[in-house]
């Protein structure tokens, strides 16, 4: 098993060796689905409030191993500097924990607003304690590159998968180091390369060949799975111990990728 690739170490997230696949439980998954992903290693979590299958097993977590979990809180009011300070607070509560790995603003642009007051709430968030890290959620790439040149933010969730790949342009070059970090989603494009493009014959892209396409990146830290059960966390985590993408896995995933995009 490639430790490697399986493992990062965001400094932005308390220095914690993390698992690079993370969970969001918000497609359906259960309990028991949740305790397996734990089970196989996966330490980072993002919290929405549609997360129901992961609430008992996070708590326990948090409560019994905090310094080994990575939590992602999404802010569920992200408009006003007052919305984005009620938000941390309120899933402090909720989850029962001192504090958050990472704050994100969700949707940044359409459920929720970068501006000089929510920057100033985030930061004031750092400062205390109650959050280690502050980032957003953006599909915006330009400004997202933008962000990643100049912002304090310390992690961008972005689009990335063999069928949307312009982060390589508009985002990766952008960087400062190591920093911010990034966190991949929409691994499969909302599932649209999981299925044969018309006209295209041979084999169809994996929902693990297209975590395996987002984590052989090496300016991708972690990567977001959103399972709907038990049978597709097994199946995505034994994909992954195939490791980094071969240059010929790589070609023809990005040809396929082309071929789904249009």
């Amino acid at each position: 098993m490639n430790d490697d690739f399986l493992y990062r170490t965001p400094a932005p997230l308390g220095g914690k060796r993390l698992f690079r696949l993370g969970l969001a439980a918000n497609y359906g998954i259960d309990e028991t689905g949740v305790r397996t992903a734990m089970d196989r290693g996966v330490n980072t979590f993002l919290w929405t409030m549609r997360a129901k299958g992961l609430g008992n097993p996070l708590r326990e977590a948090l409560r019994t191993r905090r310094d080994t979990v990575a939590l992602i809180g999404y802010a569920k009011l992200g408009w006003f500097g007052w919305g984005v300070r009620r938000g941390a607070e309120s899933l402090l509560r909720d989850l029962g924990t001192d504090y958050l790995d990472t704050y994100l603003l969700g949707w940044v642009g359409v459920g929720a607003a970068y501006t000089r007051s929510t920057e100033r709430e985030l930061l004031h968030l750092r400062e205390s304690g109650k959050v280690r890290s502050i980032g957003v959620s953006i599909h915006d790439r330009a400004r997202a590159g933008r962000l990643a040149a100049e912002s304090p933010l310390d992690l961008l969730m972005i689009r990335y998968n063999a069928a949307h790949p312009g982060a390589e342009r508009d985002i990766f070059p952008h960087r400062r180091g190591d920093r911010p970090t990034i966190l991949a989603y929409t691994a499969t494009a909302w599932r649209r390369l999981l299925k044969r493009p018309a006209g295209r014959d041979g084999p169809v892209m994996t929902a693990g060949d297209c975590y395996r396409f987002q984590l052989s990146s090496p300016h991708v830290d972690l990567a977001l799975t959103g399972p709907a059960n038990t049978a597709e966390v097994v199946a995505n985590l034994d994909a992954l111990e195939k490791g980094p993408l071969t240059p010929d896995e790589d070609r023809w995933m990005r040809d396929f990728g082309r071929a789904v995009h249009g």
